[in-house]
């Protein structure tokens, strides 16, 4: 066992760095479809509630489900493999978007895209969970978390200019088959993955220990996990329920900021790419090392249950720019409440993750996350991305339709989220401290 007297490694730093960047390609792969969603309504004859559906709940329902049984692969067997074989999973299947030509074949391929991507997080937070000592898990788990919003942050960078370069071109005619700009995109951002696969699996190595070869031997089974989840239900409901509530902020955010840009103030796919590429960057890569920093700071100054007492104030803070956003009509001010609305909504990720590896055994990990992660994905992704949709479609007309319909859904969720999570303070504090006693 590692005490908490220790310092991770340089290996472990680089490991965490490695991991980051395949969590910036898993994004920037999730994401790019958000700055297609006009040509690819206009191609397949969709509106915006299929729209949702396939950005959200295609990409959470086996992202959601592979999880578990990946997870549990994860607590006994070779967790670089596994994030490798992930990476070159989800990486086919960004590419095969670019062959749909029907809502239900991109639905499926989408569905490919979540598969893949559930192997990245789970194997990921139990690797981490074993190089770093509890005194640097905060920040270890907010720089690899880092890799989303910077992952996301490039989708919007370099996906504007992708879309913009291959719209040009209007239609390309590949291998005798025609393709669209939207369809190249997807193929220009998903066939890197398989380099970087390989790179994982030369530069990525698996910290046996003694520990964890005993909790191979005596490995739980899941029905062992879920029965612990019931035992520890005063920390794990609100958990789950407080973090996903959260998380539904975060991806309506990342899923309709850029359609709100371009139909609420007439920017184009590169325009809005741009300025929402500087915000997730800058502002989301801030909130969450900051998140990381805090988590890190009241855990220094025994502050009883720094996770949820974090995701408190992420949530508040997220509430409150968002809903201003309703009736802004200056872009430069929509802008600046986007961006204080990402930088808090970030708090939702280290706290949560935090909770697991703290609370949950060493060889129950990897399954522990994997079901919270099914949870916040198939609630969190999956629903708050259609219900933007159904909003715009259903509840709101006009050029600020998109502003009102993601304002109702982030804020919202976000002040649901509040009560809960100060609700599992004392539950938690009081559970670590029978730990250490």
């Amino acid at each position: 066992m590692r005490s908490n007297t220790s310092r991770a490694s340089g290996s472990a730093w680089l490991t965490v760095l490695i991991c980051m960047v395949a969590y910036i390609f898993s994004f920037i792969d999730r994401q790019i479809m958000t700055l297609l969603v006009d040509p690819i309504k206009a191609d397949l004859n969709i509106n915006d509630t299929q729209f949702g559906l396939l950005h959200g709940l295609a990409f959470a329902l086996f992202y959601a489900t592979m999880g578990l049984p990946i997870a549990s692969l994860a607590d006994r067997k070779s967790r670089p493999l596994i994030i490798a074989a992930g990476i070159a999973f989800w990486s086919f299947a960004t590419a095969a978007c670019g062959f749909a030509k029907s809502f239900l074949h991109l639905f499926i391929a989408r569905i490919g895209v979540g598969a893949g991507e559930a192997a990245l997080s789970p194997a990921t937070y139990s690797l981490i969970s074993d190089l770093f000592p509890p005194h640097q898990l905060g920040r270890a788990i907010a720089v690899y978390s880092l890799g989303s919003f910077l992952g996301a942050g490039l989708a919007f960078l370099v996906g504007g200019s992708v879309v913009a370069f291959v719209d040009q071109a209007q239609t390309t005619v590949l291998l005798g088959h025609t393709f669209s700009g939207w369809q190249l995109t997807f193929f220009i951002v998903g066939i890197p993955g398989i380099l970087l696969a390989a790179c994982v699996l030369a530069l990525v190595k698996e910290p046996w220990d003694g520990d964890r070869v005993q909790s191979q031997e005596i490995s739980p089974t899941m029905l062992d996990v879920f029965k612990f989840l019931i035992l520890e239900r005063s920390i794990f409901a609100r958990h789950f329920i407080g973090f996903t509530l959260a998380a539904m902020s975060l991806y309506a955010l990342l899923s309709w900021s850029a359609a709100f840009f371009m139909r609420c103030y007439d920017l184009t796919p590169g325009e809005s790419g741009f300025r929402l590429g500087l915000i997730v960057t800058a502002f989301s890569g801030a909130g969450v090392l900051s998140c990381g920093w805090l988590m890190d700071q009241l855990q220094r100054r025994n502050i009883a249950a720094p996770p949820f007492v974090t995701g408190v104030i992420g949530a508040f803070g997220t509430a409150v720019p968002v809903a201003a956003l309703i009736t802004e009509p200056s872009l430069d001010v929509a802008t600046a409440l986007m961006a204080m609305a990402f930088f808090f909504s970030t708090y939702a990720m280290p706290p949560s993750t935090a909770v697991m590896q703290v609370i949950a055994p060493k060889n129950m990990r990897s399954r522990v996350s994997s079901i919270f992660l099914a949870v916040n994905a198939l609630l969190g992704m999956g629903l708050s991305s259609a219900l933007v949709g159904f909003g715009n479609d259903r509840l709101f007309e006009g050029q600020y339709a998109t502003g009102k319909s993601l304002a109702m859904v982030v804020a919202l969720s976000a002040l649901a989220a509040i009560p809960i999570l100060w609700s599992a303070v004392r539950p938690y504090a009081d559970r670590v401290a029978s730990k250490t006693s």
